[in-house]
């Protein structure tokens, strides 16, 4: 008999998360399917399973409703302007293709419109400033391609921001923090409504940049370094500075961001196929990518060590309880990883992660608020029009 009412409460909060879900609007801050389609010599548009995380059906298929694609090279990229303007010009041939399904939207009617019809919103955020290659003047252009956020760094530090990676680097002798010229570029991200994401940047550029923006921001695809201490998620005093500047923290999936655990198991995992790697690598192809294309060729090594989705919901449930539930979004980093939580394989299981939060007494407004709407919110005060 509790067997029989332990599978019918299960069966009630799948069909009342296939229910939320689908009618929320979801959002999701960070994907990395862009680089991935490139360096894997495929298009979006095609059935991309075994492939890649994502294409363009199964982005339905998961209820994601607006994507913003990440545009990203790593700092060894001799002309990583150039390399935006590739990857902005591929998701346009994918959208130019398929008007019916994507469109890269740069207006709330245009974003409004493609959600009624039932079409994906596309719009990209760059992966660190060293993208504009110290032209602040590529900012203005970024917007108009339709970029709606920049991170500030990624793992590199451009000439007016310190990284994560170099600010506890002992050998770094760059500027740490921003730089007045750094301060600039903020200030003409707000006013263009490009959104300012901290996440990469190190703890000197976060408090320079949340007492510079006038505007929300965010960290579109951190966790909280309590759970995890990794430089690479938000302590406890930054996850409440962004909660005061009413901006949103964006879950990564990552499994070294989930499980503080995961990072030695990760490098075994590496080890063990260090010659597959460092061919890859003498192609041409970029690290972060050979190590997804070996994670991929051994399925089940990969998946012996990845963390389970509960660890991923601690970090959701103290970010809450710091800040509360305004302040908490999805920032996937699907195809940009080679490892997420053993339940959230793809974009299709995004409502995975919805079950998770009703099973966890979240009402329904709030499970919205927590797939889009907060993230929403935040747009649309950087972004009136």
């Amino acid at each position: 008999m509790k067997y029989l009412s332990t599978l019918l409460l299960l069966l009630t909060i799948g069909a009342q998360a296939q229910s939320i879900h689908f009618k929320s609007v979801l959002v999701d801050t960070h994907n990395d399917c862009l680089t991935a389609c490139i360096e894997k010599k495929v298009s979006l548009d095609q059935d991309l399973k075994g492939i890649n995380h994502s294409d363009l059906a199964r982005f339905k298929q998961g209820g994601v409703d607006y994507q913003l694609f990440s545009i990203w090279c790593d700092g060894d990229k001799v002309n990583p302007y150039a390399w935006a303007m590739r990857e902005m010009d591929t998701l346009d041939a994918v959208a130019a293709r398929n008007p019916d399904k994507i469109v890269v939207a740069k207006t709330w009617k245009q974003i409004q419109k493609a959600i009624q019809q039932n079409i994906i919103v596309a719009q990209y955020g760059v992966e660190g400033g060293h993208m504009i290659e110290d032209d602040i003047n590529r900012l203005d252009t970024f917007y108009k391609r339709g970029v709606r956020y920049m991170t500030l760094t990624w793992n590199n530090s451009p000439s007016w921001a310190s990284s994560h990676t170099d600010e506890k680097n002992p050998k770094y002798t760059g500027h740490k923090g921003l730089s007045a010229f750094g301060k600039e570029i903020i200030q003409r991200m707000n006013k263009l409504g490009i959104i300012v994401d901290i996440s990469h940047v190190g703890e000197t550029t976060f408090w320079d940049a949340i007492k510079t923006t006038t505007k929300p921001m965010i960290a579109s695809h951190s966790n909280a370094y309590s759970i995890c201490p990794v430089s690479r998620n938000l302590k406890d005093d930054q996850i409440k500075a962004i909660g005061k500047n009413g901006g949103v923290i964006c879950l990564n999936f990552f499994s070294g961001f989930v499980d503080s655990n995961f990072s030695k198991k990760d490098a075994a995992f590496r080890k063990n196929h260090t010659v597959e790697i460092d061919s890859l690598l003498a192609t041409g192809i970029q690290r972060e990518y050979a190590f997804t294309m070996i994670s991929d060729k051994y399925p089940a090594e990969s998946e012996n060590i990845k963390p389970d989705l509960e660890q991923l919901m601690q970090h959701f449930d103290h970010i809450v309880k710091l800040i509360g539930i305004d302040h908490v979004g999805l920032g996937s980093d699907f195809d940009g990883i080679n490892s997420a939580p053993k339940q959230l394989k793809t974009v299709v299981d995004y409502p995975v992660f919805t079950k998770a939060l009703i099973a966890r007494g979240y009402s329904n407004k709030d499970i919205s608020k927590v797939l889009g709407g907060n993230f929403l919110r935040v747009y649309r005060i950087n972004n009136p029009n």
